[in-house]
């Protein structure tokens, strides 16, 4: 019979495959922090590590007293003064709605939903831009190339999140390639499929180190043959254009 496949064990989230993070900060804006017809003035105060995230996060402290984290902005500073609000200016780190940005402008932290604190382009060097403002809604291309329309009232932050060029650097040691895997929970080193006998993985077995048969799987498989391209829309080299 064998035994489950990694993908099965991933899947049920066992405490050696937990899918939460250890991480210090959960990243957002407060709720309601932008009030009609005012700007807020808040200050970084510090710079912390998170674990398992490969940007640093900054800590701003508003004028109320009230404090949040974020994703540090590249060219962000200790002390640096954080606008947020409608009539705040265009620089690095400020923290405006969609719908007052010009097209072209540069953002990250964007809010998939007004209030929910900000959730793409947070990753390091990750960056989305402003594509154009129509009525209510504005169009942002994201990291992925792919283009979406959001709210115009969803915040967004000035700037490329920091920590770019991070992928770049070589690991050059399996140990530190494997601590920073366990900081994200995830299994390393990973033994590839076509290594494994057939009992345990559905690409093993054979005297080659080939799958031997399709790699591209149905959506609906069972988990246990649920491994290679799940629902690939296409398969192939692309075509360079």
């Amino acid at each position: 019979m064998g035994r489950n496949i990694r993908a099965q064990r991933l899947g049920r989230g066992s405490p050696s495959f937990a899918a939460s993070l250890r991480r210090k900060f959960r990243l957002g804006f407060p709720t309601n922090i932008i009030e009609a017809g005012k700007t807020l003035v808040g200050i970084v105060r510090r710079f912390h590590h998170d674990p398992g995230r490969g940007t640093p996060v900054a800590e701003v402290e508003l004028q109320n007293g009230e404090s949040f984290v974020m994703a540090a902005v590249e060219g962000m500073s200790e002390g640096q003064k954080v606008y947020i609000g409608s009539d705040a200016p265009i620089q690095p780190g400020n923290i405006l709605p969609l719908g007052k940005l010009p097209e072209g402008t540069v953002v990250s932290s964007i809010e998939l939903r007004p209030g929910d604190g900000g959730k793409l382009a947070r990753s390091s060097g990750a960056y989305a831009t402003v594509m154009a403002q129509i009525g209510d809604k504005t169009l942002v291309r994201l990291p992925s190339k792919k283009i979406v329309e959001l709210s115009s009232k969803a915040l967004a932050v000035i700037g490329v999140v920091a920590g770019g060029g991070r992928s770049d650097k070589p690991f050059l040691k399996a140990g530190k390639k494997f601590y920073w895997m366990k900081a994200k929970r995830r299994p390393y080193p990973r033994v590839r499929g076509v290594a494994m006998a057939p009992a345990f993985h559905p690409f093993g077995g054979g005297s080659h180190k080939r799958i031997g048969r399709p790699e591209t799987v149905s959506r609906n498989a069972p988990p246990g043959r649920k491994v290679g391209l799940i629902a690939a829309r296409r398969t192939g080299r692309k075509k360079k254009t």
